[in-house]
């Protein structure tokens, strides 16, 4: 369904046009893949998406990420979207001079955007290269099919044997003077002959297939080699590709592949792309036309009367930059901690948070808690995504309430993220946690000073922070620091 058209977003390299927001329903998800048989789960159908479409003025990797980071931070202000790794997903088409079309699927991390649109420009720089090398030998596809499978019948190459053993050929295609540049790399670990793999992988369900570029190799002989390029009546100059499996899928797979070195000749195909995590692409099916975009015609247009647009304006939500500075102002946090909050996953967390416990908690302990001490409790190998938001409240109650001091919040996360299901009281019982009140406090810190008298006559006040080191290895996470540190220096006074 069309909603909206001519909007923009601004980046440091520029302004870039909004041509079109849609809205649509989320379809089908894979589940599995087994070559000829792809398994779908029907179970997003009614999950309402967002398609927001840029107008071609991105000019760079850089403004890529940008813009696609600026979109997402809107999206995010507004409160009503979800949030995470795949919710948000980037197709980019990206064309260079010379070159042609390509949309690539799937982007779901922004740190990957610069990289991907990297790796397309020098695979299609490179597919012109080769294209102009091509056009000089005055290459060619010869279409016709040829059954190779007599050559490798003693063959050891384990892909070969498991296709003769159920019944299947081998079978090659000519490619006239290609030699040479099929086994050429045109994206980081990725050749011309790749490109030829994923057509026959996609349009097939072949597994692979070789190339008289990289053999004798995978248990193919040279003698099979030269055999073949006697059999084939092919010289040095010309590449041969050879595919074995089931009969009906190799000659599918070699007329696919043909079609490929055919659009190598001419240059760079359009087509959609699947992103990989490396920041490569792998072919996913030719590019559609624009006929198949059309708005949904058993919905009726929705009337959007004027009040209902004035009363969205008039709320527009909070932008990152704004809350930035709010939160710098109103909880008093540095700049840095500010942008990691209203960046990360938990402005709204800390906020509630705050809302109930700022008298006796410190804002900056409850984002610290929340941007670093977890990263710290990820990093030593705890699991993370068992904590809820009803942990927190726990944790920070506990503190406001002098139940729990702030240096034992850490080992408190740990307990949850181990123990889920139970309750802080739980949690402080197997840490040793228990929060000691004020006259124990002081009995323990008395215990101390009598155990180091002998320093405290000599060093007098200088032995407090010697001291504060000794109390705080017994009392962390059971008396909060500050009380700690005052009840210490009251009492050094005193010894003195």
């Amino acid at each position: 369904m069309f909603l909206a058209y001519n909007g923009y977003v601004e980046t440091s390299e520029g302004r870039v046009g909004i041509e079109s927001l849609c809205l649509e329903e989320d379809a089908a998800r894979k589940v599995e893949d087994k070559g000829e048989i792809v398994v779908y789960n029907l179970d997003r159908l009614g999950i309402p998406l967002v398609e927001i479409s840029t107008a071609p003025d991105i000019k760079s990797p850089k403004m890529a990420k940008e813009t696609a980071k600026r979109i997402g931070e809107i999206l995010r202000a507004t409160g009503k979207v979800k949030r995470g790794i795949g919710t948000i997903r980037q197709d980019i088409n990206i064309s260079i001079k010379d070159g042609a079309r390509v949309e690539i699927k799937g982007v779901s991390e922004l740190d990957l955007i610069e990289k991907v649109v990297e790796n397309e420009v020098i695979r299609q720089i490179n597919l012109l290269k080769i294209r102009d090398e091509l056009k000089k030998r005055n290459a060619y596809v010869i279409d016709k099919i040829y059954d190779v499978t007599e050559i490798f019948k003693d063959c050891k190459s384990k892909i070969i044997q498991n296709a003769l053993k159920n019944n299947g050929k081998v079978k090659a295609i000519i490619l006239k003077e290609f030699a040479g540049l099929v086994g050429k790399e045109i994206q980081p670990g990725r050749r011309l002959g790749t490109e030829f793999s994923d057509r026959a992988k996609v349009v097939a369900g072949v597994k692979g297939l070789f190339h008289t570029d990289e053999l004798p190799k995978y248990g193919i002989s040279e003698e099979e080699v030269k055999k073949l390029r006697e059999f084939l009546n092919v010289d040095e100059k010309d590449a041969i590709i050879i595919i074995a499996d089931k009969e009906e899928k190799v000659d599918k797979a070699l007329e696919a592949v043909i079609e490929r070195a055919k659009e190598a000749i001419i240059g760079v195909p359009e087509e959609t792309r699947r992103a990989l995590e490396d920041g490569n692409t792998s072919y996913l099916r030719p590019l559609p036309g624009a006929a198949r975009m059309y708005p949904e015609t058993d919905i009726p247009p929705i009337v959007i009367d004027k009040s209902r647009i004035e009363k969205i304006k008039n709320n527009l939500p909070e932008l990152p930059e704004e809350k930035i500075e709010r939160f710098k102002k109103e909880y008093k946090l540095n700049d840095e901690l500010a942008k990691k909050l209203v960046y990360g996953y938990y402005a709204d967390l800390f906020e509630e948070l705050c809302k109930k416990y700022k008298k006796n908690v410190k804002p900056t302990i409850i984002a610290k808690t929340l941007e670093e001490t977890l990263k710290e409790v990820r990093r030593e190998g705890y699991n993370i995504d068992n904590l809820r938001d009803k942990h927190f409240d726990e944790i920070f109650k506990a503190v406001s309430t002098g139940k729990l001091a702030k240096e034992g919040i850490i080992e408190v996360l740990k307990g949850f993220c181990e123990n889920p299901d139970k309750d802080i009281d739980y949690i402080l019982e197997i840490k040793g946690l228990k929060g000691l009140d004020r006259e124990e406090v002081e009995k323990i810190i008395d215990e101390i000073i009598r155990e180091n008298i002998e320093i405290v006559k000599e060093k007098k006040e200088k032995a407090l922070g010697m001291l504060m080191g000794r109390c705080m290895a017994k009392l962390r996470g059971k008396a909060d620091g500050k009380m700690v540190n005052e009840i210490l220096r009251n009492k050094i006074k005193e010894y003195l």
